[in-house]
C-alpha cells in the first residue's frame, strides 16, 4: 500500500476505483466495503484507492463537540496495509477545502488527480459545499466526467453503523471483548511508557504508565482489564487499571500495567497495549491491603484467562 498525503502527493497516472470514508476503528463492516473495493480493482484492472480526511471533519467544523475516535491515524494506517489496498489517500480536511462545491471536489481531486473510472460509495453519501450533493448528482456527474458508480447496499451500511455504534458503546461500559469481536481484533491504545509515582513497584508490582500518543483516542471506561503488549519481540499479558487511584488520593487518570513475569526497562518507549477482557470496576479500597489483595486476586484470574487462551 502507498501512502499520498496530502492528495496533492498522488503522482499515480493509472485509472483507479476510489471509495470515501473516515474508516475509524477498520473494523469488520469496514474491511467488507475494503474487499469490494479491492476485488473491483483487480477485475476491472484498476487501481484501489481509499480516500480519507484528516483531521476527521467533526473535529474542524464542531470545535465544541467531544470527539473520540478509535484509531490514531497511525493505527488506522497500519490496519488498512493489510487489507490489501493499493493506494491510502490522506486528504488535509479544512474549513476551505469544506466550501468546494460539488463539482470542484468531483472534477480536480477524484477525476483529474485520483483518475476515477469507478466510485463506490454508500446511497447516502453527501458531498460539495453544505454537503449539498447526493449520490444522484454523483451518478450524474460520472456520464459528464467518465466514470461509473457503485452503491454499497443498505444492508453494509447500516453493518459498518451498528458496528461502529456498538464498538463505542462496548468500550464506554469496559465490554472489550464485544467491541474486539466487532473490530476482528484487540482494542488497541498506542503511546509511550512515562514515569508514573512509583508506588507499584513498593509493592512488588511494577507498572507501566502508558500516556496515549493523541488526545483524540477513545479511552475505554475506568477498570481492571486483561491486556497484551509486544515486549522486546515476546507477547506480555498484563493487568491493566484505567482510572484516577482513588485508594492512594490519585486524581489524575492514568493507564497503568503491570505486565506478568516481566523485567523490562520500558521507561520512554513506544508501547501498543490491547485490551482482551474487563476483570472489574475501578474501586475506592479502604485501605492499601486490601487494595493489594484485590491486584493478587486480579492476578490470579488473569494467569487463569491466559492459561485458557494457550490451551
Amino acid at each position: 500500500m502507498q501512502e499520498h498525503h496530502p492528495a496533492s502527493a498522488y503522482q499515480n497516472t493509472k485509472p483507479s476505483v476510489i471509495t470515501i470514508g473516515t474508516f475509524d476503528g477498520v473494523h469488520i463492516g469496514h474491511k467488507a466495503i475494503l474487499k469490494k473495493l479491492v476485488t473491483s480493482a483487480e477485475k476491472e484492472g484498476l487501481e484501489s484507492v481509499l480516500l480519507t480526511f484528516f483531521p476527521h471533519p467533526r473535529m474542524v467544523l464542531q470545535k465544541d463537540a467531544e470527539i473520540k475516535l478509535l484509531n490514531t491515524l497511525s493505527e488506522k494506517k497500519a490496519l488498512l496495509e493489510k487489507t490489501g489496498l493499493d493506494h491510502l489517500v490522506i486528504h488535509p480536511f479544512t474549513k476551505q477545502f469544506s466550501r468546494m462545491t460539488a463539482v470542484e471536489y468531483v472534477r480536480d481531486l477524484l477525476v483529474n488527480k485520483l483518475h476515477a473510472k469507478k466510485i463506490i460509495i454508500g446511497y447516502d453519501h453527501r458531498f460539495g459545499r453544505n454537503r449539498t450533493a447526493n449520490i444522484v448528482d454523483l451518478k450524474e456527474m460520472g456520464t459528464t466526467y467518465g466514470f461509473d458508480v457503485e452503491e454499497i447496499s443498505v444492508q453494509e451500511l447500516d453493518d459498518v453503523a451498528v458496528s461502529s455504534t456498538k464498538i463505542r458503546t462496548a468500550l464506554q461500559e469496559g465490554d472489550v471483548e464485544t467491541a474486539n469481536n466487532y473490530l476482528g481484533y484487540p482494542y488497541m491504545i498506542t503511546g509511550t511508557v512515562v514515569k508514573g509515582k512509583g508506588i507499584g513497584t513498593t509493592w512488588n508490582y511494577p507498572t507501566a504508565n502508558l500516556q496515549p500518543s493523541e488526545t483524540y483516542k477513545l479511552i475505554p471506561k475506568n477498570g481492571v482489564y486483561i491486556t497484551q503488549a509486544e515486549i522486546n519481540n515476546t507477547l506480555k499479558h498484563g493487568i491493566t487499571s484505567i482510572g484516577t487511584n482513588p485508594t492512594v488520593g490519585g486524581t489524575s487518570r492514568t493507564i497503568e500495567t503491570f505486565f506478568l513475569d516481566t523485567q523490562a526497562n520500558l521507561y520512554d518507549q513506544p508501547l501498543q497495549l490491547e485490551f482482551l477482557k474487563f476483570i472489574r470496576e475501578e474501586e475506592t479500597f479502604e485501605t492499601v491491603e486490601k487494595l493489594k489483595g484485590a491486584i493478587k486476586s486480579d492476578e490470579g484470574i488473569a494467569r487463569n484467562f491466559i492459561s485458557n487462551l494457550n490451551e
